[in-house]
């Protein structure tokens, strides 16, 4: 199936109501937060069962063995859930470098942290919950049972997953070890769209989690399946690694763009190079960074576009080397976003590309979802498995798919972010969230990795110096900046005249091969008589609830 061919060039609208909103990149579990929000759930219950319905839906994005962010907005108080989990104890570096690594790996036991989610689900739900938590997660569970039909872009994700998995492993005992095949793709099973796909074993796990309030998961039946295939698989996960894990209620930080207030969570999460990016730009008038002229004819402007790609370069250059878990490093949070360490980085874009270097201010496959309720409650939240499927370690029998966030450690001797027991790795997903004079705008994300920060920098440029509406600014064609290569990948709908003028100021621009270099984002603005505007991502399958 051609990606290319989901991404169809005609507008969506977004979705007005009054009583609540759910929007995330696949419609079934869009439903399942909508029902519970009719039900009498509040955002929060809402965002925790829609997230146990996308590990379930939307497997090859995340699963139950995933990470998870929050910010909750309760009526009058921005909060911060820090829901990642950490290395294990017996994680060592220099064991990794011995046996020759120079960088993590990406798959494999080695990769796997403390999954987060779950924890970040009962903990949102002790504190904001209203319904049962069981009941909760009973329409995964159900889902799951049953069995639902696979979604376009679902169905094009899995089956590329799965066709690679099959050409690296060896035979069917490398399959089995890794319980991936059994798992995702049972008796030569395949991916294709409309596909029936079911799992006993998830929904008894989902039901497990939801009785116990998610101690089975760290402290019960679940943790010792984890630990006893980690042990007999050549995993380091131990029991004690899971019953030690604790979320953590963070404080967000902000930094004003023109009269808009942009929140993130803060590092360990690569938020800050959003707000980084967006201090540097604030610096322009809005005509000389915003992409798109606003009105009808919408022309592009391609010095604006080089204008913003060079402020998420240099953020993103900051972010990468600096940005650690603040628990094993001294992260200068407020030394990025301060006058000095912005306005110094403004000064470097000129009418060129340069190199993104770090400078130390101090001398020196994801899912997203946004839930609004009709009492004032609105959730940005996001959980992921890293890179598609994770780890491509399933726990058999559990339908557990395990994340690969220790990929995001460092290996290079001293460096903030290098792989140590008990710490937790840079992030890449981020939710966000926008107010203006203090008031809730609304939440926002676009997953997709390294896209994300972004991703965040577009929507907000689009929204406040082009006055989009959410779908409007979501649909926007995207530029993405790789910082590994350099590369930069330009969503084609740009037009080749952004591109020829990118690349004539020396940027290595391309028309990107495929729709899904350029994440998945979310929206919903509620406006002041409490009228909720709800956008979801044209590159993905989701389409807004609301009522």
């Amino acid at each position: 199936m051609d990606l290319e061919a989901l991404a169809l060039p005609g507008r969506r609208v977004p979705v007005f109501a009054r009583h609540g909103a759910v929007c995330t990149s696949q419609p079934l579990a869009a439903q399942v937060g909508l029902r519970v929000l009719q039900e009498g759930g509040n955002a929060v219950d809402a965002a925790i069962a829609t997230a146990a319905a996308l590990t379930v839906v939307e497997p090859c994005s995340n699963g139950i063995g995933s990470d998870a962010f929050a910010l909750v907005w309760d009526g009058g108080t921005l909060h911060g859930l820090n829901g990642s989990g950490r290395a294990p104890a017996a994680a060592d570096a220099g064991r990794l470098r011995d046996a020759g690594l120079t960088a993590m790996p990406r798959l494999g036991w080695p990769s796997v942290t403390v999954p987060g989610a779950v924890r970040a689900w009962a903990d949102l739900h002790g504190r904001f919950g209203r319904l049962d938590f069981a009941a909760l997660l009973e329409p995964a569970a159900r889902l799951a049972e049953e069995g639902f039909p696979l979604s376009p872009v679902v169905a094009w994700a899995w089956g590329r997953t799965v066709a690679a998995v099959r050409g690296r492993l060896r035979d069917a005992a490398d399959a089995s070890a890794s319980g991936f095949l059994p798992h995702f793709a049972p008796d030569g099973w395949e991916p294709r769209v409309g596909a029936l796909w079911r799992s006993d074993a998830t929904a008894a796990t989902l039901r497990a989690i939801g009785a116990s309030g998610g101690e089975a998961f760290y402290d019960g039946e679940l943790a010792e399946r984890i630990v006893a295939f980690a042990a007999a698989s050549g995993g380091d996960l131990a029991a004690t690694d899971l019953s030690a894990h604790r979320s953590e209620w963070v404080t967000p930080i902000s930094a004003a763009y023109r009269d808009h207030e942009v929140w993130e969570i803060p590092p360990n999460g690569q938020g800050i190079a959003a707000l980084i990016a967006l201090r540097v730009l604030e610096g322009f008038d809005a005509d000389d960074v915003l992409p798109f002229a606003p009105g009808p004819d919408g022309a592009p402007r391609p010095a604006a576009w080089h204008r913003a790609v060079e402020a998420v370069k240099l953020a993103l250059a900051d972010t990468h080397a600096l940005v650690a878990d603040p628990q094993h490093a001294d992260v200068p949070v407020a030394e990025l976003l301060g006058d000095a360490h912005v306005n110094r980085r403004r000064a470097l874009i000129g009418e060129r590309a340069v190199p993104p270097v770090a400078v130390d201010p101090r001398g020196s496959d994801t899912v997203y979802l946004s839930v609004a309720d009709g009492e004032g409650q609105l959730v940005s939240f996001i959980q992921s498995n890293f890179a598609g499927f994770g780890s491509h370690v399933v726990v058999p029998g559990t339908g557990i798919s395990l994340q690969n966030r220790g990929w995001g450690f460092s290996l290079e001797p001293g460096h903030p972010n290098e792989l140590a027991p008990g710490k937790r790795p840079f992030h890449t997903i981020i939710p966000g969230f926008l107010t203006r004079g203090g008031q809730p705008v609304g939440p926002f994300g676009v997953m997709g990795g390294h896209m994300q920060a972004q991703g965040h920098v577009q929507v907000v440029l689009a929204t406040v110096d082009g006055g989009d509406d959410p779908q409007t600014a979501l649909g926007r064609p995207r530029w993405f900046f790789d910082a590994e290569t350099g590369r930069l990948e330009v969503e084609a709908a740009a037009g080749e005249a952004v591109v020829a003028d990118l690349a004539a100021r020396g940027h290595a621009a391309r028309v990107a091969a495929s729709a899904a270099t350029f994440g998945r984002g979310q929206a919903i603005w509620r406006r002041e008589d409490g009228t909720l505007v709800a956008a979801s991502e044209p590159r993905a399958d989701g389409y807004p609830a609301a009522w």
